[in-house]
């Protein structure tokens, strides 16, 4: 198995060098083929997702999919395909998708009387549906989530973080009151939060978008962002507060308690196989993937060592074994392939980051003990008592958990810092890709010519601020302190 020949971190937070920039996107696209998470596709822009890419995405789809189901959410389906006057009722989201649209123009060897949208996200047809089935306060809320695959005709195609064909859930509700659905859409990012640091060990940053960065046809956009181990920011899911701009658009009105006619409130939020490229960069070393082991699909792999026939027999037997026990603890796998040597197997599930390996030889057997390695640390930690191994097995895996989630959150603390000019900004972003908390009060049009000249946005609004401070840009005083960063 191929791994490249780099330092470890090497790939790290050196964002001013273009060479640089190459090394870490060739160790990241290496690191996907190589660990079999996808492959590329036929068509341009689109992706395979192999099965211990797909196993990965499936895990972290029950772990979110129950939140959803905990919050009073039901899961349903839409059409693919979305009438193209559907997308030219509300002009804010047209204009923001209308570039990345794929459009159906034939079907069946005729030309559609109406050219079908594949979809990008399904805001006009769900609430297409929504206006049918709502008429009075008593249908509210409505509470949907779908997953679904959505494209994209992205121009510029990266594995997993940007593809013109994607998986993901997209949440649609509701709602009587602005309150209510303002709520829904905290409710849904604290399930985004929790995912991300709880399930994928991703510290993030919640808050709000700029208007500049809001979702097409939002009222406000929140988001949760990540930075990954180059430095930069990947934005990892997103929740908003749509209004009444769809209601409006699609006739979505109910007869409230008093018997006035009004239009329903929205949210809409997703996240998307983005998440697992967020795994890749943000846990991945020299050696591959780095797993939190409640999402990886293989949480223990079990290698046989032997030298005889005598001893494989042996030791496979006892191994296979041990592999049961285990497997009604953990997701184990026990890799008895006699074609491959141990240092290749090795080599194999480090890459693919499996986060325990065991390694059982003759010896071991008849001191009825084993060889635990981490993937985290690298740390072996031998004569291991068999007596009492799920109790040990299962407090290594939640320390594995706890280690990776507070790495990258020690990661991000280092590669975060505060400036209060504009110059200082500049400099920050010099030579390297950090996070940088400032205070900045301007317009779309600064933060476009913020982002000309360092290529760094503004990724989040943090939540509950009470600092005043002055205006990096502009020297006015504001309470509005944001994290600048460049992002994938």
């Amino acid at each position: 198995m191929h791994t490249m020949e780099v330092k470890e971190n090497d790939h790290i937070n050196e964002g001013g060098d273009e060479d640089k920039e190459s090394d870490r996107s060739k160790w990241y696209t290496d690191t996907i083929l190589q660990s079999e998470l996808a492959d590329y596709a036929p068509v341009k822009g689109c992706m395979v997702i192999r099965p211990y890419g797909y196993a990965l995405w499936e895990n972290i789809q029950k772990a979110l999919d129950k939140m959803i189901k905990d919050t009073g959410h039901q899961n349903a389906y839409f059409p693919l395909f979305i009438p193209e006057s559907f997308l030219n009722k509300e002009k804010e989201h047209v204009e923001g998708f209308a570039p990345e649209c794929a459009v159906v123009t034939h079907g069946g060897g005729k030309k559609l009387e109406e050219p079908l949208i594949v979809r990008p996200t399904s805001e006009t047809i769900i609430n297409y549906m929504f206006a049918k089935w709502v008429q009075s306060w008593r249908d509210l809320p409505i509470l949907i989530n779908q997953w679904a695959n959505v494209v994209r005709w992205e121009m510029r195609t990266r594995l997993f973080l940007r593809t013109a064909e994607f998986l993901w859930q997209e949440g649609h509700t509701a709602h009587a009151t602005a309150d209510e659905a303002e709520a829904e859409a905290r409710t849904m990012l604290e399930c985004y939060r929790s995912l991300a640091e709880d399930w994928l060990a991703l510290p993030v940053l919640t808050g709000e978008k700029t208007e500049r960065e809001r979702f097409a046809g939002a009222v406000r956009t929140y988001c949760i962002e990540a930075m990954m181990r180059d430095g930069k920011a990947l934005q990892a899911g997103t929740s908003h507060f749509l209004g009444q701009n769809f209601a409006k658009a699609f006739e979505i009105q109910f007869q409230d308690k008093d018997g006035n006619l009004e239009h329903a409130w929205q949210t809409s939020w997703g996240v998307s196989t983005r998440l697992v490229g967020a795994i890749v960069l943000g846990h991945g070393d020299d050696k591959g993937l780095i797993l939190p082991p409640k999402i990886a699909p293989v949480q223990i792999v079990i290698v046989p060592i032997y030298k005889t026939d005598d001893e494989k027999q042996l030791v496979s037997e006892h191994a296979s074994r041990l592999a049961r026990e285990l497997s009604e603890s953990f997701r184990v796998h026990f890799d008895d392939r006699d074609n491959y040597t141990p240092g290749f197997k090795f080599n194999h599930w480090e890459q693919k980051g499996v986060p325990l390996r065991i390694n059982i030889g003759p010896k071991d057997i008849a001191n009825e003990v084993v060889e635990v390695a981490r993937r985290d640390t690298r740390e072996k930690i031998r004569n291991v008592r068999q007596a009492g191994l799920v109790n040990e097995l299962s407090g290594l895996l939640d320390q594995i958990q706890k280690n990776i989630f507070e790495s990258a959150l020690a990661f991000r603390k280092k590669n975060t810092v505060s400036v209060k000019t504009y110059d200082e900004l500049k400099e920050a972003l010099k030579d390297k890709n950090v996070f940088v908390e400032t205070f900045f009060d301007g317009n779309g049009e600064d933060e476009g010519r913020i982002k000309d000249e360092t290529k760094a946005t503004v990724r989040v609004i943090p939540f509950d601020q009470e600092e005043e401070g002055s205006c990096m840009l502009t020297g006015r005083a504001t309470r509005r302190k944001v994290v600048f960063a460049r992002a994938y």
